[in-house]
């Protein structure tokens, strides 16, 4: 089956063909030693000298030589052949079998560190890759449909409720504004999914300039000192009075802000948020720390993706998505984003160039 296959490749036609040029040029070379060999013998011993049997020898062993060419040269063309016939075949039976039965299958590598086997090296990471991308995508699916459900079923059984009663003006206008505040959360939840989409095309460059990030982070303090105090959680900013970087100020402020609020909301009541904006590792750095109880170390790896919620049941507000905007604007500044253990609490820290990634 494989050496029927090996036959009707192109690879062998391409092989075939190279063999037939290479076969042509040591045939003229042996035809230009052929006939200067008799040249020169006949210029030493004479054309009266009989040369038939030195010449039959001479004929006799490039025919030999010829045969022995050919044949190798095909067995070499059919080996070679074979063994690209063979991990191709590997990797459209692996093709076949993902497209029957899905992305848990991968190319064997057979160890020789080859160029092939670093092809299928890569194949199986772009597989992983989907994978992984695949999963994200039915969670994010079954978590937009667990978080629309709520509020379309609230929506629905109030105007079911509205449609069975007499009309009442005072209960009809509570109706309408409950379920506008329903809809506006709808509504806000594919604007921030249409904004993370926005951001990581990165179709905001075009509003990148100079800015200070201790002055940002200034106005968001100032901004949430009324909310932390609701709380008695104390909130304070610290570090450089300039940090210089390059990007989009609004982008910048949702960032920090959506740090400093998830901060102040899963911190300790009572407890302390502070922002610290430095010049380090010739960069500019933010971190956000509470001292709340943090985020297990095996959720750190999660938070960031879209309607990743610590709590699993989803009832509490929220949608997950402050953190993923805050990936997206940190990948668009070209900024390493990490979470650390603050002892107790968490800190989010966010590391930019100086200067900002180059405009487009």
């Amino acid at each position: 089956m494989l050496l029927a296959k090996t036959l009707r490749s192109s690879t062998f036609r391409l092989a075939l063909m190279a063999i037939a040029a290479f076969g042509l040029i040591v045939a003229a070379i042996m035809a230009y030693v052929y006939v200067g060999t008799l040249a020169y013998v006949e210029r030493r011993l004479g054309a009266a000298v009989d040369h038939d049997g030195f010449t039959g020898m001479i004929e006799l062993a490039m025919v030999a030589v010829a045969v022995l060419l050919l044949v190798l040269a095909g067995l070499a063309a059919v080996l070679v052949t074979r063994r690209t016939v063979g991990r191709i075949e590997e990797i459209n039976a692996t093709s076949r079998a993902i497209m029957q039965s899905g992305l848990d299958r991968r190319i064997p590598l057979r160890g020789s560190h080859d160029e092939w086997d670093r092809v299928a090296e890569n194949l199986n990471q772009m597989l992983d890759r989907i994978e992984t991308l695949m999963g994200e995508v039915k969670q994010v699916s079954d978590n937009v449909a667990h978080d629309l459900r709520t509020p379309l079923t609230r929506m629905r059984g109030r105007l079911e409720k509205a449609y069975h009663t007499p009309r009442n003006s005072e209960a009809d206008a509570a109706l309408i504004g409950d379920t506008i505040a329903d809809l506006d959360a709808v509504l806000g939840m594919f604007a921030s999914i249409t904004r993370i989409s926005e951001i990581e095309t990165r179709a905001r460059r075009s509003a990148f300039r100079a800015l200070n990030l201790t002055e940002i982070a200034g106005e968001v303090v100032e901004l949430y000192d009324a909310a932390a105090e609701e709380v008695t959680t104390r909130l304070g900013l610290d570090g450089d009075r300039e940090v210089a970087i390059t990007g989009d100020r609004d982008l910048l402020f949702d960032a920090v802000a959506n740090l400093v609020d998830n901060a102040i909301k899963h911190g300790r009541k009572g407890g302390q948020v502070t922002v610290t904006c430095r010049n380090a590792n010739g960069g500019a750095v933010i971190a956000i720390a509470d001292d709340g109880p943090g985020i297990p170390t095996e959720a750190r790896d999660h938070v960031f993706k879209r309607f990743y919620r610590l709590e699993q049941s989803r009832y509490t507000p929220g949608n997950g998505l402050g953190l993923s905007l805050v990936a997206a604007v940190a990948r668009l500044h070209g900024a390493e984003i990490a979470l650390h253990d603050n002892a107790p609490g968490l800190t989010v820290r966010l590391q930019f160039p100086r200067t900002g990634p180059q405009l487009a």
